[in-house]
């Protein structure tokens, strides 16, 4: 990884205000109605594209609606309505046994807390806190690619994991996390792209230390 400068104190509340400013009423692009719903659709959108995941969700929420139609689901059944997805037979392992947990020990209602949604199969850190983000709006931070990419661009952390990407965001954040996060994710998928970013319709230009690529 290339090192480059690292934003300062006064470029990072800049940054912050503008994110705001553009980003305050974001939300994701999934397509959701409770919460069970949006814990399957994060978990599915790792490696694959929201757009996607909408595609693929309707009818499984159709024929699955509560964590006690998944729980009985047969798996074959459900690899079939996932097959479009990436990684699609191991994400149907997992929510077939995130609802049995969920029906087991949390009595059919998905836990709104981050350890707990963390003991859910299939729901790691990142994903529990979109979750938190997204149906809470909780003070968090959740590092997917985009936010990877665009927090090394504008050189607002120079970590070599997401985790601890998320970590130095938070410290230098603070607050406002669930709107930085759906920002910097819109940002980073409309504008500031792993190829061919879009600098001329870029609102921060003279932050970006660096157009180079970076991947989780």
């Amino acid at each position: 990884m290339l090192l480059m400068k690292k934003a300062t104190k006064k470029e990072i509340l800049e940054i912050h205000q503008r994110f705001i400013d553009r980003y305050s009423d974001a939300v994701t692009e999934l397509n959701y109605s409770n919460a069970y719903e949006i814990v399957i659709a994060v978990a599915l959108s790792a490696q694959c594209t929201d757009k996607r995941v909408n595609v693929i969700t309707p009818p499984l929420f159709k024929k699955y609606p509560t964590p006690y139609d998944l729980a009985d689901a047969d798996i074959n059944d459900v690899k079939s309505l996932l097959n479009t997805c990436s990684f699609f037979n191991n994400k149907a392992k997992n929510i077939i046994a995130m609802a049995q947990r969920v029906v087991e020990v949390y009595g059919g209602e998905i836990p709104m807390n981050e350890k707990d949604l963390q003991t859910l199969a299939g729901v790691g850190q990142k994903t529990a806190n979109v979750v938190m983000i997204e149906f809470t709006g909780a003070n968090l931070m959740a590092v997917d690619t985009h936010v990877f990419r665009v927090a090394h661009r504008l050189g607002l952390s120079d970590d070599k994991t997401a985790i601890k990407t998320e970590a130095t965001l938070v410290r230098k954040f603070k607050n406002n996390l669930h709107a930085l996060h759906q920002g910097m994710v819109l940002f980073g998928r409309y504008i500031c792209t792993a190829k061919n970013p879009k600098c001329e319709e870029c609102f921060l230009t003279e932050f970006c230390k660096t157009k180079v690529t970076f991947k989780v």
